[in-house]
């Protein structure tokens, strides 16, 4: 499974790839976000194409991945721009219609990895479409944006509810690679991330973003050399993985109900919160 880290900081993007993590991440998406997740614990950075270059440079090798701004007037532009200054992987996020891919796929074909981001209700309801999109070399799911225009209370409802196994289905038989949401430390998360592990792997999923709480919200190499054993933490989740990938039918139907109870448990909680 590959690891994905979201961070500016050279050192410290260069300290986690040497500890373990497969592709660094640098977010450009900047238009309506705020708007959209303005009221959640979510990441909004403000990098720049820049930290791509210095990234580029420090790490020439490394499988940079660059999400650029939703479909706008400007958009092929932006992914020429973060080609031009190293990026390896293009992540195009709110799309709604596969021609809006199309179109960043008729710029990086051939050159880069084109990853879209999955996080509309219209890109769910057209993924066999999407699928078909030429250059589209990976696809990710959204949990964030999803459960928010599903007006869900908690992001891994989308898991629960079993709404990304059509979904990852589909993906599969396409033969195009997948991977969806973030993950927190094994034995952390206000969902446990061993059951989060879980579904990635029976549904087949072959890469995550670490969540921000994986590497205790460290933004130099300093706090995370301090805060996480990074390569430790790692090294735990790909073992898990191999455990995961071994159990039987019956154990992997058990996980997915201990997944679902704990995010029932965590609505539920949730509302009576918001009741009092």
């Amino acid at each position: 499974m590959k690891l994905m880290l979201i961070a500016r900081d050279v050192e410290l993007v260069r300290f986690a790839c040497g500890h373990g993590v497969d592709r660094p991440f640098v977010d450009l998406e900047r238009l309506g976000k705020a708007e959209r997740q303005g009221t959640l614990d979510t990441v909004q950075s403000a990098h720049t194409l820049e930290d791509v270059a210095a990234i580029r440079d420090a790490l020439p090798d490394a499988e940079l991945l660059v999400r650029i701004d939703p479909p706008h007037p400007g958009s092929r532009e932006q992914a020429r721009a973060a080609m031009e200054h190293g990026a390896r992987l293009i992540m195009l996020p709110m799309f709604r219609h596969p021609e809006e891919v199309a179109e960043i796929a008729d710029v990086t074909r051939g050159k880069v990895g084109l990853v879209p981001l999955v996080e509309t209700p219209q890109a769910l309801a057209r993924l066999p479409e999407l699928t078909r999109v030429a250059g589209v070399t990976e696809i990710y799911f959204g949990l964030n944006d999803l459960h928010l225009a599903f007006g869900l209370a908690n992001m891994f409802e989308i898991l629960s509810s079993g709404l990304l196994d059509g979904a990852a289905e589909v993906v599969r038989e396409a033969g195009i690679p997948f991977g969806f949401g973030g993950i927190a430390r094994l034995g952390e998360g206000v969902i446990p991330a061993d059951l989060v592990l879980a579904e990635h792997v029976r549904l087949g999923s072959s890469s995550v973003i670490l969540a921000r709480a994986f590497v205790d919200r460290a933004t130099t190499r300093e706090e995370l050399a301090a805060r996480v054993d990074l390569r430790a933490e790692i090294a735990k989740l790909r073992a898990r993985v191999v455990e995961l990938s071994a159990r039987s039918a019956e154990s992997a139907r058990a996980d997915r109900d201990r997944l679902r109870l704990a995010v029932e448990r965590y609505v539920q909680g949730a509302r009576r919160e918001g009741a009092t």
